[in-house]
């Protein structure tokens, strides 16, 4: 059931960021400014939860499109018209809905982005539906939004659970963690998780593996004692997390302090949990979408600026409001035009998106998924940090070079996804 933390609709965040004086300097998006006298503005609508669970995460995706945002502004903003960008909390899936319907209908938004929690996705993404407006996806992970609830409205910047579980599988079945094996799994229960869950179920028998104990964690548990403790009575050959939000901190803060001697692993993962959760208590191997050490151009200037303006690097929930944004400047700048079927066909074309990776990535015409390069992440080796930021090792690029970005991506057996 997806958390609710009860606060009234009166004192959740809305937060508008005024549009600028447009500036000649070029935009670190490197995107043109198409100039024209035009007075009025670009509405963007922003939406993602910044209480609950998922909260640490939602501040980083507030601080990223406001970046974005702002830059876009220097730079001349839209079609000569600058932007004003609308952030909403979205707390639970009927706010989410609420406020989405809100953005359209009363403030005018041309586009929605964000979220993260899968629950209330699938709301916002019904809301853009009826209204044919676009809702560009940051951070949900639920095969059934790109599947059986997909629609042409949604796309999907955030990878899809079954890509992590295969990004992170074959990491794990080169270790020898897989086959053969018992695993223990822990889920967040909500949507996500039991998606998540799935996924991996399916991944692990199909290499020869079994998750013997999988149990499902209330998402405002903060005690992981009595898991660990049926872990411990178990003795798995790993420990397999399919938590979310600061569910992980907590849970690899305890694990460290029971000192389990299994292996652990993760098939959903946010760089903002192992933050939290402190070097000396960070193990086991973990896939993500995106780290601030990758190498390329853009996720350099990218970090850069989010340094220079919050004083510590993006994570990889500011790494998807980033790229949402890039890829809506890029499909209005490139059509010159605010119509949603026309940015729809120029993304299901198969133009090709910076996503600050080593490799270009696209949109999949027949369900919106981002195409694009996966990583893991696992403990650097002590005294190897430079901050309290720097210790997480970025696995190499998968899929590896010679091999195509659709090996890790939801198959059309996977997820039949038909669009009405």
């Amino acid at each position: 059931m997806e958390h609710d933390n009860g606060k009234p609709d009166s004192s959740q965040r809305r937060t508008v960021l005024k549009a600028g004086v447009a500036a000649a300097s070029a935009s670190v998006l490197g995107f043109p400014a198409i100039v024209r006298a035009q007075s009025d503005k670009i509405i963007i609508g922003h939406l993602t939860p910044r209480t609950g669970f998922l909260g640490p995460m939602g501040e980083y995706a507030v601080m990223s499109i406001n970046l974005a945002v702002e830059e876009q502004n220097k730079a001349g903003g839209l079609l000569g018209r600058q932007l004003t960008l609308i952030s909403e909390d979205s707390v639970n899936p009927p706010t989410a809905s609420s406020k989405a319907q809100r953005l359209l209908e009363r403030d005018g938004a041309a586009v929605l982005i964000g979220e993260i929690s899968s629950a209330s996705a699938l709301g916002i993404a019904q809301v853009a539906q009826r209204n044919k407006k676009l809702f560009m996806n940051t951070g949900c992970n639920s095969d059934e939004l790109r599947g059986k609830s997909c629609n042409r409205f949604a796309f999907h910047i955030e990878a899809a659970n079954s890509t992590y579980v295969k990004a992170c599988g074959r990491v794990l079945l080169q270790d020898g963690l897989i086959k053969g094996k018992k695993l223990y799994a822990l889920t967040a229960d909500y949507a996500f998780g039991h998606d998540l869950l799935r996924t991996a179920k399916v991944f692990v028998s199909a290499n020869g593996g079994t998750i013997t104990h999988d149990e499902l964690v209330p998402t405002d548990a903060t005690d992981f004692s009595p898991y660990l403790l049926k872990i411990r009575q178990a003795k798995p050959d790993l420990v397999i997390s399919n938590l979310a939000g600061n569910q992980i901190t907590n849970f690899i803060k305890q694990y460290a302090e029971f000192g389990l001697p299994f292996p652990m692993s993760g098939f959903g993962f946010d760089t903002v949990a192992a933050w939290g959760a402190g070097a000396d208590n960070f193990a086991g191997t973990w896939p993500t979408t995106w780290h601030h050490d990758v190498n390329s151009p853009s996720a350099k200037a990218f970090v850069a600026a989010f340094v220079k303006k919050y004083g510590k690097p993006p994570e990889n929930q500011a790494w998807g409001e980033y790229v949402a944004f890039r890829s809506m400047v890029q499909a209005i700048t490139e059509t010159r035009s605010l119509d949603t079927m026309k940015l729809i066909d120029y993304f299901e074309k198969g133009a090709e998106i910076d996503v600050l990776k080593g490799r270009k990535g696209s949109y999949r015409a027949w369900d919106h998924q981002l195409l694009q390069e996966m990583y893991t992440i696992s403990p650097k080796a002590k005294g190897k940090s430079k901050d309290q930021w720097d210790f997480l090792q970025l696995g190499a690029s998968v899929p590896g070079a010679a091999e195509s970005l659709e090996v890790l991506a939801p198959t059309m057996q996977e997820n039949a996804c038909k669009f009405t």
